[in-house]
């Protein structure tokens, strides 16, 4: 009876501080975790990412570059002022994945299938949109109440609960709602055309790694959507928001500033197993 009294007290407090406008939408909605309180998160766990996925790769100007195509994306977003961390880590799986406080990740694996700019730019939008619909914190915040409903005793404070909810899941691969993969696409469509690129690098990712399913499975679907299920939405979003595909393409920088560049690193990472 004590847990139980326990775990209303606790569900009661959160209903009554967790409402928040959702940046994206406009819309009041039930999350425990405040933009603020994800960004401190954010910054332990991306020390533990990195441990346990790939080290960071130690060529400046890849990382560079890599930040400063996320940073046009993040100055466009709904979110332009919370400090948006890109960096590319060393291993071969197909995969970028966004975890609490704005850190935003893409493995060589992945840069090495793209081509030009805009797929890169195209990506990195997409995981942004992640993180400023709050679908991070959603996930986090619906895993914490179903380990509150199920006992009372997981619950010590809000920082051991959602380390368990938020790293654990993350690490394991965090898998989106389709409409919440459907929104992240939507929303970093925009981000991708406001920050001046072509909208058609979003539709050339999808089709990059819908080729690339076709012969082995690649991380990034384990917990992202079917590209192909996803790449007659993305046309008709572009259709019905008649964006144009004039925006930049950038092949020749992003051949100069990955491309090349990743010829000459040793891989530090292998692929990991499918799980």
């Amino acid at each position: 009876m004590k847990c139980v009294i326990v775990v209303l007290v606790i569900v009661s407090a959160f209903l009554f501080s967790g409402c928040q406008t959702n940046p994206v939408t406009g819309e009041t909605e039930f999350v425990i975790i405040s933009p603020e309180r994800e960004k401190e998160m954010g910054a332990d766990y991306a020390k533990e990412v990195e441990k346990e996925l790939g080290k960071s790769i130690h060529d400046q100007q890849i990382q560079d570059y890599v930040n400063n195509v996320g940073q046009k994306i993040a100055r466009v977003s709904h979110m332009p002022d919370y400090g948006f961390s890109y960096k590319a880590i060393d291993h071969n799986s197909v995969n970028a994945f966004a975890i609490p406080g704005g850190y935003i990740y893409i493995t060589t694996g992945m840069l090495k299938q793209m081509n030009n700019e805009s797929q890169l730019a195209a990506v990195l939008g997409h995981e942004t949109a992640h993180v400023t619909a709050r679908h991070i914190a959603n996930q986090m915040t619906r895993d914490l109440m179903i380990n509150l409903g199920l006992t009372a005793a997981s619950y010590k404070v809000p920082t051991t609960a959602l380390r368990v909810a938020g790293i654990v899941a993350q690490l394991e691969g965090m898998s989106f709602t389709r409409s919440q993969e459907r929104q992240a696409d939507q929303v970093g469509l925009d981000y991708l055309v406001k920050a001046g690129y072509t909208p058609n690098g979003m539709i050339e990712t999808m089709e990059i790694l819908e080729k690339q399913s076709e012969s082995r499975p690649i991380e990034f679907l384990s917990t992202h959507p079917n590209p192909e299920n996803r790449i007659g939405l993305i046309k008709e979003n572009i259709f019905n928001n008649r964006y144009s595909s004039s925006g930049k393409v950038g092949k020749e920088e992003y051949a100069a500033n990955v491309t090349e560049r990743l010829k000459q690193l040793k891989p530090q990472q292998q692929e990991q197993p499918q799980k």
